[in-house]
């Protein structure tokens, strides 16, 4: 069965793209720490983020800094935080967080709600910065 992340790449399930190459995804979590809060996902449904092929290996960290770039551009943060837990969807990704304290990237804190219409505002900012 697909994960949940496949089945995004494929256009069954909807996201708040904020950019996008052949090979990766990136799109806002629905259930954020942090406003901005950005998942980077290769293409091909990998469980494991280091049992990615390592042409993907090597190329997320380019696509995620770029992607990053633009977060910092787009949202009031001291840094953009980076957490690769692989917990949580059987598909590999890493989390982009904009950061004010080092407490803003603890996933055991209440996940913010934000709305359709926040996302889509705050995924435009990201794509424009």
């Amino acid at each position: 069965m697909a994960s949940i992340f496949s089945r995004i790449v494929a256009g069954e399930i909807p996201c708040h793209r904020v950019a996008e190459d052949e090979h990766f995804l990136a799109f806002l979590d629905i259930q954020p720490l942090a406003h901005g809060h950005t998942l980077v996902i290769p293409k091909i449904e990998v469980d494991r983020f280091f049992d990615m092929p390592q042409d993907l290996l090597a190329g997320i960290n380019p696509f995620a800094r770029d992607v990053a770039q633009k977060i910092e551009r787009a949202v009031p943060c001291k840094r953009v935080g980076l957490a690769v837990i692989g917990l949580e969807v059987p598909h590999a990704h890493m989390h982009l967080i904009p950061l004010q304290s080092v407490s803003d990237i603890n996933f055991e804190q209440p996940k913010l709600e934000v709305s359709s219409e926040e996302l889509a505002a705050m995924a435009e900012r990201i794509r424009c910065a």
